[in-house]
């Protein structure tokens, strides 16, 4: 008879054991998919500032490209800037309105693109820009999944 009931205690041990983990297993993935969520919420929730210049006739290689490398710099020097790219207009439909770069800045919020607005350094680019700049496009939005 001892033999059953200490057989008996050893598999109920095993069962609590066993259900014990499957349920904080559970917890576990319950906890990563609401951090998994909370991260892309983070990561979506972002304001980008699309920028889009169409350069004088009169502006050469050199004053686009010093124009170039000044708005690529701006991240170095602006820390509200979260995330910057930029490129050359590649669209084979013929709608660019002659606008041939696009800047694309990255902010967390309305406020980081408040200090980057009046922000000495973007003053300083928007002031080089000034002469050779024939028309700017700028559009922010909120980024939406």
């Amino acid at each position: 008879m001892f033999y059953y009931k200490q057989n008996y205690i050893i598999l109920v041990l095993i069962l609590s054991l066993f259900l014990n983990s499957c349920n904080n297993a559970s917890k576990n993935n319950f906890i990563e998919d609401n951090e998994m969520k909370e991260t892309k919420e983070l990561m979506t929730k972002r304001l980008r500032h699309v920028v889009l210049f169409k350069f004088k006739e009169t502006s050469t290689e050199a004053d686009i490209k010093t124009l170039e490398s000044a708005f690529a710099q701006l991240p170095e020097k602006i820390k509200e800037i979260k995330d910057f790219e930029w490129g050359l207009n590649n669209s084979p439909e013929g709608l660019d309105k002659g606008f041939t770069h696009c800047f694309f800045v990255t902010f967390e919020s309305e406020e980081a693109r408040a200090v980057y607005l009046p922000h000495p350094d973007h003053q300083a680019f928007v002031a080089l820009l000034g002469p050779h700049a024939d028309d700017v496009l700028v559009f922010d939005y909120w980024a939406k999944e």
